[in-house]
């Protein structure tokens, strides 16, 4: 029987709703609430028409304080901090998420993408397929047969076999090919001079970062133009491609709390929802969702 698990990559939505919602929404009390609107409805659209019986939303907390930043201080250093208004945003969403009957994830140490694989792994063994709901390709390594990863605001999946005709390489070595390409979102340096098609082609003729450094001289027989410069650039920069993908893998050994029952969704809170200050279209939207038997007066 399938049986799949939504883990949402909650920050990269609210972020996203920023940017998209006017200022102008307000919640109850007046203060700004675009994020906690957006993210709310795209929530609502989640539950209402995917109809997930397991869910589970992963929120980062760990802008400067991953671990990630301890193995390489300038890790997401091109990342200005969230203005006060969106971080305390952030944390309405996240108390939004649970009184819609959604479990939570968030950690100082560890990013949400960690914490998302490790759940992954943690309710694979209860029978599980995933669906990660998220834009960020960093995501693409956790994929296994069955899985999908989905960027819900474009309606676009990808199974494993995508990931391999979208990216160059399949999810297993997704964070090989950051590592030689590096990623500029997240400011990982990887090689420098080596792009995603050059980074690709290398993996494709030696499997892994591994094998490709332990024999340089196959770089002369991948077809990769410029190859002897290629090889040189790759010699020179042999740690920082290593501690690259230290940084672009994603971990999936976190003990992780929830049972995979507790990730079951029954249901909305209607006096948590109605505790908080929502903007009123949200609030609406809060209500047609069904209520969690526990939450039902007898």
């Amino acid at each position: 029987m399938y049986r799949p698990l939504y883990l949402i990559d909650a920050s990269l939505y609210i972020f996203r709703a920023w940017f998209a919602v006017p200022e102008a929404v307000r919640d109850d009390s007046g203060a700004c609430a675009n994020a906690v609107h957006g993210f709310g409805s795209f929530l609502c659209d989640l539950i209402e028409y995917e109809g997930p019986s397991h869910v589970v939303c992963a929120f980062d907390e760990s802008l400067t304080t991953s671990f990630r930043n301890e193995l390489y201080p300038d890790y997401k250093a091109n990342r200005p901090p969230p203005p006060p208004e969106l971080e305390r945003q952030f944390g309405v969403c996240r108390e939004l998420a649970e009184a819609l009957g959604v479990a939570t994830l968030a950690s100082p140490r560890y990013e949400a993408d960690d914490l998302v694989g490790s759940a992954a792994r943690h309710w694979r063994e209860a029978g599980y397929h995933m669906v990660f709901v998220t834009a960020d390709k960093d995501y693409a390594q956790l994929l296994e047969p069955g899985d999908w990863w989905w960027d819900a605001a474009r309606d676009r999946w990808l199974d494993p076999a995508g990931v391999e005709e979208t990216l160059g390489v399949p999810p297993g070595r997704v964070a090989d090919l950051l590592a030689l390409a590096g990623d500029a979102v997240d400011n990982i340096p990887g090689v420098p001079g080596i792009g995603t098609k050059t980074a690709a082609a290398l993996l494709a003729r030696a499997g892994s970062l591994d094998d490709l450094y332990a024999d340089l001289d196959q770089v002369a027989e991948s077809g990769v133009r410029g190859a002897r410069r290629v090889r040189g650039l790759l010699e020179t920069h042999r740690e920082q491609a290593f501690l690259s993908r230290r940084l672009t893998r994603i971990r999936c050994d976190l003990p992780i709390a929830h049972a995979h029952e507790q990730a079951g969704w029954s249901g909305a809170d209607p006096s948590a929802l109605d505790a908080m200050a929502l903007p009123v279209q949200l609030r609406n939207r809060t209500r047609r969702l069904p209520v969690a038997d526990a939450m039902v007066a007898p």
